[in-house]
C-alpha cells in the first residue's frame, strides 16, 4: 500500500524536529558543563558503615579527575586523540582515584588536560578549551584546566589534577578557586601518566577549604593532630615586583588578615632572590654555563629556566620514543619546546638536579616548621582566549619564575583566591616547607574567611585613586618600620613610621609604633 505523502511529510518534520530538540539540548549540555568533561562516568563509594563507626569522610562529595588518572576500563587520554587511538584501556584505577571513591566521595567524570599535559594555558584544539566561569573572555589555565573549571563551575565539590610546572596552580588561580601542590613525593603516582619525574604531583581544587582539607587528610593519610599557627609570614618582595597589576592589592589583603588574626610581629619582608644566590651555589654553575658572562641575571629568572630546561627534558625521556613514532599533530609551541631539548646535556641535567637539592634545602631553612612564603601565583592576569602574550618570552619566564619556587623544592603550596581585579581572577600563593602540608591546609582553614573580607573590604573602599595610592604607600612604610623595629633598627623605624604618618596622618597605629621606637631609642 503506497504511503500517504501528507503522512511522510509529517515523518519528515518530526524528524527534522527530534534533531533540532537534540540539537539543543546537546548545545545546552556543552554549555551546563562548560566544556570541561571528556568522558562521563560514575564510580560509586561503597556502603556507609554500621554505627558506632563513623561515616566516610567524603560522604556526599563529588569529584572528577584529569584525564591522565587510570580508571578501569576507559582509555587515559593525555589530552590527545592519537594517544587514545594508540593505547588501550587501563587495567586497573588509580590507587589515588580508590581512595577517594572509598572514602565516600563520587567521581562522576574525566575532564580535558592540555595536549599532553604540557602547557600552563589551557587550550587544546582537539577536545576545545573549557570555559572559565570566572571570566569567560580568558584561558582557564592548564595543564588540568577542566578539572578546575568544573569546581569554578560548581559542577562538583573538588578534582583531582597532575602539578609539575603548575598545572594546578595556574587554573586555580585563573578560574578563582583554591588549588593545592603537596610536596614533592607525598602521594604515590601509580597509575597516572607521568610527565616529568622529578617535578610531578597529585594536586586537587576546591571552593571551600574545608573540602581541600579533608581531601588532604584523606589522600596524605594524615594522623589527628593539633593546628598550629604560623610564626612568621615572610612576604618575597622581588616576587612581587613580577606582579603586573598594583602590587599593593594583594599583598595588602595579606598584611592586614595576618594582623588582624596573629598579629604584625609575624610579617617579615625578604628578597628571596638575594637568599637563593647565596644558598644555591648550582645556580652559579648553570649562570656561567647558560649565559656566557652576559649581565648577571636575577636568580629568580634563572630558575625558571632551570625548570623548563628540567620538564622538558624529562618530558622526551618518557615520551620522546612515541612521538617519534606515531608523529602526532602537536601544537607548534609545545612541539618546538619538546624539540628544544635535543641540545641539552648531561652536564646540564646534572647541574639542574643539584640545583632542585640545594633549593630545598635553602627553602626549608628559610621557612623552618612555623613559616609561610607569599608570593603572587602568576605575575599576569589570565590572558585572552588566543592571546599572543601568552607565548612572549616575559610572559613565559616570569610565570615559570614564580612557579619554579615550589617545583623545584619540592615544598607545598596552595593557591588562594583574592577576587578580581580588571575583571579576572587575582589570587596569592602560600609555601610552606617540605613536609608541612598539615601546616599549610591549616594555615589556609584558618585564614581564607579573614582574607575574603579584606578582599571585599578593599573592593568596596571610596577612597579616590589618589588617596589610595597614598594609604598604599602609607602602609608599606609601617611595613617597612615594623621590619627594622623587629631587626632592632629603631632611628631607620622611626624614619618609617614617620613616612607613614606623612603620608597617613589619621592612622593612630602609625603614631604608636613610632611611640615605641621612641621609646627604644631611650626618648618620647
Amino acid at each position: 500500500m503506497a504511503s500517504n505523502p501528507a503522512n511522510l511529510w509529517v515523518l519528515l518534520g518530526l524528524g527534522l524536529a527530534g534533531i533540532l530538540l537534540m540539537t539543543r539540548k546537546l548545545k545546552k549540555a556543552m554549555r551546563e558543563d562548560f566544556g570541561a568533561f571528556v568522558e562521563k562516568l560514575l564510580l560509586l563509594p561503597p556502603p556507609q558503615p554500621a554505627p558506632p563507626k563513623a561515616p566516610h569522610p567524603l560522604t556526599g562529595l563529588t569529584f572528577v579527575v584529569s584525564d591522565v588518572f587510570d580508571i578501569e576500563g576507559y582509555v587515559t587520554g593525555f589530552g590527545h586523540p592519537d594517544w587514545v587511538r594508540t593505547h588501550d584501556t587501563a587495567s586497573r584505577t588509580s590507587p589515588v582515584v580508590s581512595a577517594l571513591v572509598e572514602g565516600g566521595a563520587t567521581c562522576i567524570g574525566k575532564t580535558v588536560v592540555d595536549e599532553l599535559a604540557y602547557s600552563i594555558n589551557g587550550e587544546n584544539k582537539h577536545y576545545g578549551t573549557p570555559n572559565n566561569p570566572a571570566a569567560p573572555a580568558c584561558v582557564p589555565g592548564g595543564s588540568c584546566s577542566g578539572a578546575a573549571v568544573a569546581v569554578a563551575a560548581n559542577l562538583v565539590d573538588f578534582s583531582l589534577g597532575l602539578d609539575s610546572v603548575g598545572g594546578v596552580r595556574v587554573p586555580a588561580g585563573f578560574c578563582g578557586i583554591i588549588g593545592f601542590r603537596p610536596s614533592y613525593g607525598t602521594i604515590p603516582l601509580f597509575e597516572i601518566l607521568p610527565v616529568s619525574a622529578s617535578l610531578d604531583t597529585v594536586g586537587w581544587f576546591a571552593k571551600d577549604p574545608n573540602v581541600l582539607r579533608h581531601v588532604g587528610h584523606l589522600l596524605l593519610q594524615l594522623p589527628f593532630g593539633i593546628q598550629r599557627h604560623p610564626r612568621q609570614i615572610i612576604i618575597s618582595e622581588d616576587c612581587f615586583q613580577l606582579l603586573k597589576i598594583p602590587v599593593d592589592r594583594i599583598m595588602q589583603v595579606v598584611i592586614k588578615s595576618t594582623e588582624k588574626l596573629f598579629g604584625r610581629q609575624v610579617l617579615r619582608h625578604e628578597n628571596l632572590e638575594d637568599i637563593l644566590f647565596s644558598k644555591i651555589p648550582s645556580l652559579k654553575q648553570f649562570y656561567d654555563k647558560k649565559t656566557n658572562d652576559q649581565l648577571r641575571n636575577s636568580s629568580i629568572r634563572l630558575l625558571a629556566n632551570v625548570l623548563l630546561l628540567l620538564h622538558r627534558y624529562e618530558f622526551r625521556c618518557n615520551h620522546g620514543e612515541w612521538i617519534n613514532v606515531e608523529k602526532p599533530n602537536l601544537d607548534h609551541h609545545i612541539s618546538a619546546q619538546i624539540n628544544d631539548t635535543l641540545e641539552i646535556t648531561d652536564k646540564d641535567i646534572e647541574i639542574c638536579y643539584s640545583i632542585r637539592n640545594e633549593m630545598r634545602a635553602a627553602i626549608d631553612s628559610l621557612l623552618k616548621d612555623d613559616g609561610i612564603l607569599v608570593i603572587p601565583t602568576t605575575a599576569y592576569l589570565p590572558p585572552k582566549l588566543g592571546a599572543k602574550e601568552m607565548f612572549l618570552e616575559d610572559y613565559q619566564i616570569s610565570s615559570y619564575s614564580l612557579l619554579s619556587i615550589a617545583s623545584l623544592s619540592g615544598c607545598c603550596q596552595v593557591t588562594i583566591p583574592l577576587g578580581h581585579y580588571d575583571k579576572r581572577p587575582v589570587s596569592v600563593s602560600f609555601i610552606a616547607r617540605h613536609g608541612g602540608d598539615r601546616f599549610l591546609l591549616d594555615t589556609v582553614q584558618n585564614m581564607y574567611a579573614s582574607l575574603q573580607e579584606h578582599v571585599d573590604m578593599l573592593a568596596k573602599s571610596k577612597l579616590s585613586p589618589d588617596a589610595e595610592s597614598l594609604e598604599r604607600n602609607a602602609e608599606m612604610a609601617k611595613e617597612k618600620g615594623n621590619q627594622a623595629f623587629k631587626d632592632k633598627q629603631w632611628q631607620k623605624a622611626v624614619s618609617y613610621y614617620t613616612e607613614a604618618i606623612r603620608l597617613s596622618g589619621k592612622n593612630a597605629t602609625y603614631y604608636s609604633n613610632r611611640a615605641a621606637a621612641y621609646l627604644e631609642l631611650g626618648r618620647m
